[in-house]
């Protein structure tokens, strides 16, 4: 063998070994790069703000909804809106009440999963509120107020039932920046479940005074999720915010 074919025996030796590593890196890069998304009542999109850090140092490009509160077709919307400026496929994350969102608006094409944070999973026209009667009232319930048709928790509330395992100077800053609800949202029904159609994760807060802790079981059994349960408040997009992170990471690689 002269000395250019040994030369291009070798390169291409070289190159077939590189291949095997080279598929292998691919694999384990996130199928999805882009997460959005949409808070529940009581908040903003800024109790995203920790998670976010974390998907950012990932790779990953997150986008936080900001929910108006006022109607499903408003808080619809708007999350269609922020979905649509999306390039590629996106992965769907709900807390709390904007769990509704995700069954809504999931259905989009360019949602490849679902990920729901302690939160509200209704089935296509489903009365949530009936759903909700099959396991004992969170305590939280009993702190909301309404000023005419807008409603929102008072502080020892949103203190000891919605944020009760963070630091109290940091419950007090959400309580000043919580954003009040219209009763006609909470009263709507989904017409879609995403989740019926495409693979869905959900974080279930055992110390969870919001929402109880055996309903988002029981939603989450109901959906055939891969489910992680934190030992945590209703906020633990906040309060742990890598577990939150981690798992909407393994919802980019379905």
């Amino acid at each position: 063998m002269n000395r250019r074919n040994f030369l291009t025996s070798i390169a291409a030796a070289s190159a077939t070994t590189l291949l095997p590593v080279e598929r292998s890196a691919a694999a384990l890069a996130p199928a999805v790069g882009n997460i959005v998304l949409v808070h529940g009542l009581f908040a903003d999109g800024s109790c995203w703000s920790d998670v976010i850090g974390h998907l950012q140092v990932a790779g990953l490009r997150a986008t936080a909804v900001q929910n108006p509160l006022t109607s499903l077709d408003d808080a619809v919307s708007e999350t269609r809106r922020v979905l649509a400026e999306q390039v590629g496929p996106t992965v769907l994350v709900g807390h709390s009440f904007s769990g509704v969102l995700v069954s809504e608006v999931g259905i989009d094409p360019k949602v490849t999963s679902l990920v729901y944070v302690a939160a509200r999973a209704p089935d296509a026209g489903e009365d949530f509120a009936a759903l909700a009667k099959r396991f004992p009232t969170p305590p939280a319930t009993a702190g909301i107020i309404y000023d005419g048709d807008v409603g929102r928790l008072r502080e020892e509330a949103l203190l000891r039932d919605f944020a009760g395992d963070l630091p109290r100077d940091k419950a007090r800053i959400l309580y000043a920046i919580q954003q009040p609800f219209h009763k006609a949202l909470t009263a709507a029904r989904t017409t879609e479940a995403a989740w019926r159609s495409k693979p869905s994760f959900y974080a279930v807060s055992t110390e969870d005074r919001t929402i109880n802790p055996d309903l988002e079981r029981f939603m989450a059994r109901r959906m055939k999720a891969q489910t992680i349960e934190i030992r945590s408040s209703h906020l633990s997009l906040i309060s742990h915010p890598t577990e939150i992170a981690d798992l909407i990471i393994r919802a980019t690689s379905v």
